[in-house]
């Protein structure tokens, strides 16, 4: 192969880019990071969460005996679980506590990206690699053939033996450079965040914690309007993360915007006790992809690979949402094949396919493949979002209203509430979405 500048470029230094940085370096090629954000986790607003599986296999494999598990950022250990469907005033929680959410094969934590995703690049840079923040690419660089052969900064034209791009969901390199379709409207979605300052005492107590461990929701239904999207609360620390994801597709038929949403989501009766006395110290947004196995766009090419959220690698079923661990596993796959083809004196994309051979055997894509028709019945399923909060207040009320009058038995109470939805119609639905899941 003829001389390059860096075996590896990596452009993006979140969750894929910086393990996949971390594992070139680490197989003894020369790397490169070029990160847009002022430093590493600057532009990411991620308050979410991380199941721990990828990065714990990954550190056992590649940085064995050098990195401390207590010495990385997390926020809590999550062993909380709640899931709220939300009519206008009322709330039907899922309360769920379990020793197995904790386990070390199943763990999860909350995380801050910007502290986080500095730790990341602390890791690639003490592998050997170079980070070069605040730098935007411009372009890939091809030549005559067609292939990838590096990238351009400004001015300035840095070529790599393979270029990793992992710079985010909003990749307008794989788009212009590398033809990947632009998403549509119903595939994408609008993140918005707000982080509130609390003590971690109150914290504690306020979701029932034990000291470092914490608890994450989901809420659906009148949080976004009765809109396709969700809410979500992680505790951190000394703060809570609080935010909505809503479809760009059902954003536009909205009579209303996803500010107005968080607003109103922040004074619900189910939240604001949350919150109270909290001091507001973030706001931010962000794109994320909701479209699941069907928008994952080609991800190998000649001198190229895509990894991480560029490459749609994301997965909300509604209960559980993930993104972070598939970036993870994603850079290590991508750096591995990378390593390999570079060794072998072929960057071509016949030689960098053991990327695609890998990602399809892992839990990436199966997972994503597994739940491949959930989207869809997520996006037209406007009762979820709509008539079944507003069916388990009626049904909850009926539950547990004692107001004098004698009581009648539970099934006449209930039946009407469903009869009037449409039982069939509700078995249908039902029956669909327990298919895709």
């Amino acid at each position: 192969m003829e001389d390059r500048d860096f075996d590896v470029v990596v452009v993006g230094c979140g969750c894929a880019g910086a393990i996949a940085a971390f594992v070139a370096a680490k197989k003894g090629k020369s790397v490169l990071v070029v990160e847009r954000g002022e430093y590493a986790g600057a532009k990411n607003m991620t308050g979410g969460r991380l199941y721990a599986h990828s990065l714990r296999s990954v550190l056992e494999e590649y940085g064995a005996g050098e990195v401390d598990w207590d010495d990385i950022p997390f926020e809590r250990k999550i062993v909380h679980e709640r899931i709220a469907l939300m009519d206008k005033a009322s709330a039907c929680t899922v309360d769920f506590s379990s020793e197995e959410l904790g386990r070390e094969t199943c763990d999860s934590y909350s995380v801050l990206r910007a502290p986080f995703d500095q730790w990341l690049s602390q890791l690639a840079e003490q592998a050997g690699c170079e980070v070069l923040c605040g730098m935007a690419v411009d372009e890939l660089l091809r030549n005559d053939d067609g292939a990838i052969y590096g990238i351009r900064v400004g001015e300035d034209r840095i070529t790599a033996h393979v270029v990793i791009v992992a710079e985010g969901a909003n990749s307008l390199l794989t788009e212009r450079c590398l033809g990947a379709p632009r998403p549509r409207p119903h595939q994408m979605a609008v993140g918005i965040k707000e982080c509130f300052e609390l003590p971690a005492g109150v914290i504690e107590d306020r979701f029932l914690c034990q000291p470092g461990e914490g608890a994450a929701m989901l809420f659906a239904g009148d949080c976004t309007h009765g809109y396709v999207g969700g809410g979500f609360m992680y505790t951190n620390k000394e703060s809570i993360s609080l935010g909505l994801v809503a479809t760009i597709g059902h954003l536009q038929e909205a009579d209303t915007t996803i500010c107005q949403m968080l607003d109103d989501f922040k004074k619900h009766p189910a939240v604001a006790p949350m919150i109270s006395g909290a001091t507001l110290v973030e706001h931010s947004g962000h794109m994320v992809s909701e479209g699941g196995y069907d928008m994952v766009p080609r991800f190998v090419y000649d001198g190229c690979l895509v990894a991480g959220d560029a490459a749609m690698l994301c997965m909300n079923l509604g209960y559980q949402v993930r993104g972070m661990d598939f970036a993870i596993a994603s850079g290590r796959l991508a750096a591995e094949a990378a390593c390999e083809a570079i060794d072998s004196g072929d960057a071509s994309c016949s030689a960098l396919s053991a990327y695609k051979e890998a990602m399809e055997s892992s839990f990436v894509i199966k997972d994503l493949k597994a739940y491949r028709s959930w989207p869809q019945v997520m996006d037209g399923w406007s009762g979820m979002f709509n008539e079944y909060p507003s069916m388990a207040t009626a049904a909850l009320n009926k539950l547990f209203t004692v107001d004098g009058s004698p009581s009648v038995p539970l099934k006449k109470r209930l039946k009407p509430i469903v009869k009037q939805y449409g039982i069939v119609k509700l078995a249908r639905e039902l029956k669909r979405a327990v298919d895709a899941l």
